[in-house]
């Protein structure tokens, strides 16, 4: 579970303050009128926070391993991968 929490730690407090911002954007700006289907309930403005939370944080996460390409170095006929 520590390992978990040490290699997770950025996206968890992404969520955690995303929660947040959504709650406190509820409660000073929300819709008044409960036409609006996200910010008039704060359930929902804190689900939308998170997950943007979470994605605005992943951002400057650091193992990205998607998106990267092996090179492998040709040195005297042997395959050496970095």
């Amino acid at each position: 579970m520590k390992d978990f929490l040490m290699k997770h730690w950025l996206r968890i407090a992404g969520v955690a303050t995303g929660i947040l911002a959504g709650y406190l954007y509820y409660y000073y700006v929300g819709c008044v009128s409960g036409t609006c289907p996200i910010t008039s309930n704060p359930y929902r403005m804190m689900i939308y926070g998170a997950v943007m939370g979470y994605l605005l944080f992943d951002l400057f996460s650091r193992d990205k391993k998607h998106g990267k390409k092996e090179e492998i170095v040709h040195n005297n006929d042997k395959n050496i991968e970095k």
